[in-house]
């Protein structure tokens, strides 16, 4: 009885403070890149407002890959790419911005879930975007 006390000790103590130490880091943290995918997106004009669209009509692609240690974002095959040229965390958020031309990019990841959303914006005419993200 008293090994069973002790085993049970140990086990407790092992799995208070070793477990955690032990635990991976979040696989939306940044550290491999993350395919995501749009699965809503909303095309928006000054006038006439806003309706839902497709990637095919916005010439969006299916999935983008972020690459947070090369600042970039790009298409799979990475035959369209876009510098990342702001990223901080913020409340287990990632936060990316960019743009490039006339238009300007925003992209959120939480780090907790890899829930996305995004939005581009240009003179009169943008979209917002919402989807998830999965390390790669």
């Amino acid at each position: 009885m008293k090994t069973l006390k002790v085993i049970g000790v140990v086990l407790w103590a092992f799995g208070t403070f070793a477990l955690p130490r032990l635990a991976p880091a979040a696989p939306y943290d940044g550290s491999v890149p993350l395919l995501c995918a749009p699965a809503t997106i909303m095309e928006c004009e000054a006038v006439g407002g806003c309706q839902r669209s497709t990637g095919e009509i916005t010439n969006l692609p299916p999935f983008v890959k972020v690459n947070l240690k090369a600042m970039q974002i790009s298409t799979m095959d990475e035959g369209r790419t876009s510098p990342i040229k702001h990223m901080e965390r913020l409340d287990g958020k990632i936060i990316l911005r960019g743009g490039e031309g006339a238009r300007a990019w925003t992209v959120i990841v939480s780090e907790a879930t890899g829930k996305m959303s995004a939005s581009v914006s240009a003179e009169e005419h943008g979209f917002l975007i919402f989807g998830a993200c999965t390390p790669l």
